[in-house]
């Protein structure tokens, strides 16, 4: 039961409760407050109605909320999404939270085609790691939807954490809230479990789980990452463009002066090269159209949110303008191109070529070795 003379917290997403304001983070309505779990109107409907919100957590304040960890002796447990993983690392994440050790813990492995070899996207991560001056104690692939690595996972938090409270860190909708669920489903006697949605910042405060020890595992407001194409896309194109199920491989064919539209969300230009194949890995919610280079200024003009969907064509509007990310392949070396939020193109043939990837400004395009 709520009582509005003190401080209670909403069971989902950690907000403090209130009653004096609708359209303020943490309102419940008079009617709600004697039920159990309590949680804030919000919470509400995205768990039974899926509708989406516009209250997130003020940048500032989840910095500062990261930062009190330097001062705890404490476990972090950072998420990363395989789909996007340099989108959805913690930059910097050293400098927030001191000397305490890290375990990376790369979620939504189910999305990636099951042919793939785990053992090499093992290495790949380590790679990535070093490129991105990342220091962990270890790091688990695992898939917290589908319960995959996740009893090695619970091994290693206990092993890592020597008596110390978790805190579980990451970017907006890696899975924090999937995982923590788990965690209470199979490991704990708690009922109420957090906000799940496919919508970013669903976690809106600290979350705090009591352990048996006196201990808690710290569920921390997912950082907004506005590099990642989906932070800028409205959200009701999430579930297009994000997959929930394991990606099917496209494979094209293209001679030099071919393009492909991703949507109306980004373009891919083969500007020089020998005929070659490439590979893309996007959720099917995503429509590829090819088109001749020459053609493809002129058909964005005319078909951006018709022919090319998502976004349809007022989202389109809304979005920054495209920047080119001129990529250059050399010969004999595998290579990869991240649209941050998106997904990946791998370049098949290493005979080298000249590519152009267009991108709304902000977006994070990165080249790479080829994950899978």
């Amino acid at each position: 039961m709520l009582d509005v003379e003190e401080s209670v917290r909403c069971e989902g997403c950690g907000s403090t409760l209130q009653m004096d304001d609708p359209g303020a983070v943490g309102y419940i309505p008079e009617a709600a407050r004697m039920k159990s779990p309590l949680i804030c109107q919000r919470c509400f409907r995205i768990k039974n109605y899926n509708e989406m919100s516009s209250i997130t957590l003020n940048q500032d304040d989840f910095l500062k909320m990261l930062g009190s960890i330097a001062a705890k002796k404490a476990l972090v447990v950072h998420i990363v999404d395989i789909f996007d993983f340099e989108g959805s690392l913690i930059a910097g994440l050293q400098r927030f939270i001191g000397n305490n050790p890290v375990l990376l813990v790369v979620n939504k492995i189910d999305l990636l085609p099951k042919v793939s070899n785990w053992n090499r996207i093992r290495n790949w991560v380590q790679r990535q790691l070093k490129e991105n001056g990342l220091k962990v104690a270890e790091t688990v692939l695992v898939s917290a939807k589908n319960n995959q690595g996740f009893d090695r996972l619970l091994d290693l938090v206990g092993n890592l954490r020597e008596g110390r409270d978790v805190y579980v860190v990451g970017a907006t909708n890696v899975g924090k809230s999937t995982f923590i669920n788990r965690l209470i489903r199979d490991h704990s006697d708690l009922e109420a479990e957090l906000t799940v949605s496919q919508y970013p910042g669903t976690t809106l405060d600290l979350v705090e789980i009591p352990l048996e020890d006196g201990r808690s595992i710290i569920d921390t407001p997912g950082i907004v990452y506005h590099h990642r194409l989906t932070e800028l896309l409205p959200k009701r194109y999430i579930k297009s463009v994000l997959p929930d199920k394991p990606i099917k491989p496209m494979v094209y064919q293209l001679n030099e002066g071919q393009t492909l539209f991703f949507g109306a969300m980004a373009r891919f230009d083969f500007v020089k090269g020998n005929r070659q194949s490439f590979t893309v890995y996007m959720s099917n919610g995503v429509n590829i159209h090819r088109t001749k280079l020459e053609r493809a200024d002129e058909l964005f003009a005319e078909h951006k949110g018709e022919l090319l969907t998502p976004p349809v064509l007022e989202d389109v509007e809304a979005l920054p303008s495209w920047i080119k990310h001129p990529v250059r392949t050399k010969r004999g070396v595998e290579t990869e191109i991240l649209i941050s939020g998106l997904g990946w193109i791998t370049v098949n043939n290493t005979d080298g070529c000249e590519l152009i990837i267009h991108a709304p400004r902000g977006v994070k395009v990165a080249v790479r070795p080829p994950v899978v």
